[in-house]
Order: structure tokens, then C-alpha cells, then sequence
């Protein structure tokens, strides 16, 4: 069994120094707005996996579905001797597809990237552990710029799942796209988890549940600048929103304060301002159709191969190759 590596190209200088530059850009605009990564501390990992077993959120258990039937199909297609994850590297899904490919007999390295060096230790000793066979290297990095630096395995597949890439504003996709396909070499591949346009009933439901996890969830991020910048926000005094922009096909998560307020950032010098009833967006969660799937990668080099679908056709798996 080889020793599990781990790189840290990311540090917890550089997480300060761009949450810094997130809050102070998003608090000083309007709209306001905070970037989704911060919600991800101990706590809020710990709410998004109660989110993912809630009835309202369909969406893990959907992608578990499609990669249950297909991880053999992706083993098949692709022969892959690498497989990088961006994201978590312990999940049941990742072990569907280190499976498939270990039964097929082509994979070798297991290439795990993720923001959180705590979470990615885990991960990757686990992950060690379980497969000994594997040459298992993780690197701390952020995966919306972490693809240029990574190194070039052999054939290599990478995975990216939980529909993640919704998160991002198209800008950001199509450079996220870029800088994936910039990284792989003609004849690799990525695997991509797509959310699907659905009913908007359904899919609020699914960003505000019954219990409240996610109102707590999305009130989370505010613990986090009170304590990372010594803000002093009252996460109580602000409303949990979620509603579907039918415009842009995609969610919104936003904080609405429910009194005036002025919050004071003191390791930004800083006072943000909000009127009663003012919004701060948090998140964004874009839904697709196929087209947009298809016309988005082909404009990053990638030909679309297979599209697999959930049962209830809520969610899409897809492959794709780079050309």
C-alpha cells in the first residue's frame, strides 16, 4: 500500500484573504451578495448533509440512482487509469465509480480536489485505506482555478458531481469548462451532474424544506463573517428566501433583513448597511436542459457522449470527451 498524499495549494491564508475580497465586494454592492463557498464551514457541512436526506431534496438521491446503474457504462467508456473528483473524495458516489473502474482493471490513481484540507485528509486517508491498490493523491485547491495546476495523470476522467456547477454564474462556467478542458489532453473525459429545469413548486421546495435545514443552512453564512471577520450580524433577524427565476432557469437563495440594520465587519473596517427588506443573495443554483448542457461544453471543446437520466428525469449524468 503506498502512502496517501496530500497537496495543499490552497491555503487558510489564501481562504482569508478571499473571503476578505468576498465580503467586501459583495457587501459593498447592489444587489448585495455573498459567495456560496463560505457556507461551508464544520457547521455547514454538517446541515448540507442533513439537506441531502431531506423527501424535499431529490437531488443526491437521483445522481445516486443514475451512477448505481451507469458507474460500469463510465468504466467501459472511458478506460480511465486516473480519476480526478473535484469535491468531496469519500462519498458513496465516488466509490461507485472507483468500483466500476477497479472491476474494469484500468484504474490507478484516485486524484481527489477540494477547498477544505481538513475534509480532503479525511477523504483521502479513507479512500487509502479502502482501496490499497490505488495510488491516492489529494490536492487542496479551488476547484473554480485548481484544474491548471493539476498534474497530468494517465487517462484521465474527471468527475464532477452533486450538481454543483450550478453554483456558478454562467461567466464562471463557461471559464470553468475552459480551464477543465485547458488540463485534459484530446480523448480524456468529464463526467458532469446537472440539476434539471423541473416544476418550480418542486424545485423551492427542495431550497426550503419544511424543517428549516436549509433557512439554517443558508443563515450559516452569516456565523461565518461573524466569526472569520468580527461581524456582528444577527443571523436570527434575517429571512431564509428561496424562488425560481424563470429568466434565468436557475434558484435563488437570498438573506432578507427584517429590520434596518448596520453591521459592522471589524477585520474589514467596514459597515454594511441594510434597509428593512433588503435582500442579500447568497446563492444561485441553475437548473439545465440538455441543449444548454450541450452547447455549453461544446463551447469548451467537449463533445457530449452519453446522458443518462434518474428515473423520474430529474437529474442528468453526463460524459463527455475533450476533442
Amino acid at each position: 500500500m503506498s502512502e496517501p498524499e496530500l497537496i495543499v495549494r490552497f491555503t487558510d491564508e489564501d481562504a482569508a484573504r478571499e473571503l476578505r475580497a468576498d465580503a467586501r465586494a459583495g457587501l459593498t454592492e447592489r444587489p448585495k451578495w455573498l459567495s456560496p463557498k463560505w457556507f461551508y464551514d464544520a457547521t455547514g457541512s454538517e446541515l448540507f448533509e442533513r439537506i441531502t436526506t431531506l423527501p424535499e431534496y431529490y437531488q443526491t438521491r437521483a445522481e445516486q440512482q443514475v451512477l448505481q446503474r451507469h458507474a460500469m457504462d463510465v468504466a467501459e467508456t472511458t478506460g480511465a487509469a486516473t480519476l480526478v473528483e473535484l469535491g468531496s473524495g469519500s462519498s458513496e458516489k465516488t466509490r461507485l465509480l472507483l468500483d466500476a473502474l477497479h472491476k474494469h482493471g484500468t484504474l490507478r490513481r484516485f486524484v481527489p480536489l477540494d477547498v477544505s484540507g481538513s475534509a480532503l485528509r479525511a477523504a483521502v486517508d479513507a479512500i487509502a485505506l479502502d482501496y490499497p491498490e490505488l495510488l491516492v493523491r489529494g490536492v487542496v485547491d479551488d476547484f473554480t482555478s485548481g484544474m491548471a495546476a493539476l498534474d497530468a495523470g494517465p487517462d484521465r476522467l474527471v468527475a464532477f458531481l452533486g450538481g454543483t456547477i450550478g453554483n456558478l454564474l454562467p461567466a464562471e462556467r463557461a471559464g470553468f469548462f475552459a480551464s477543465v478542458r485547458a488540463a485534459l489532453r484530446p480523448g480524456e473525459w468529464l463526467l458532469l451532474g446537472t440539476d434539471l429545469v423541473k416544476d418550480p413548486d418542486r424545485l423551492v421546495r427542495a431550497y426550503d424544506d419544511a424543517l428549516g435545514v436549509t433557512a439554517e443552512f443558508n443563515r450559516n453564512v452569516l456565523r461565518v463573517l461573524n466569526r472569520e471577520l468580527g461581524a456582528d450580524f444577527v443571523p436570527e433577524a434575517f429571512q431564509h428566501v428561496a424562488l425560481w427565476n424563470a429568466e434565468q432557469e436557475w434558484i435563488e437563495m437570498r438573506l432578507r433583513a427584517e429590520r434596518p440594520m448596520r453591521v459592522r465587519l471589524a477585520g474589514l473596517a467596514l459597515t454594511a448597511e441594510l434597509a428593512e427588506g433588503e435582500e442579500v443573495r447568497t446563492e444561485v443554483s441553475a437548473k439545465f436542459r440538455r441543449a444548454r448542457v450541450d452547447d455549453e461544453l461544446a463551447a469548451a471543446g467537449f463533445e457530449l457522449q452519453q446522458w443518462w437520466l434518474d428515473d423520474a428525469g430529474d437529474f442528468a449524468v453526463s460524459l463527455a470527451v475533450a476533442r
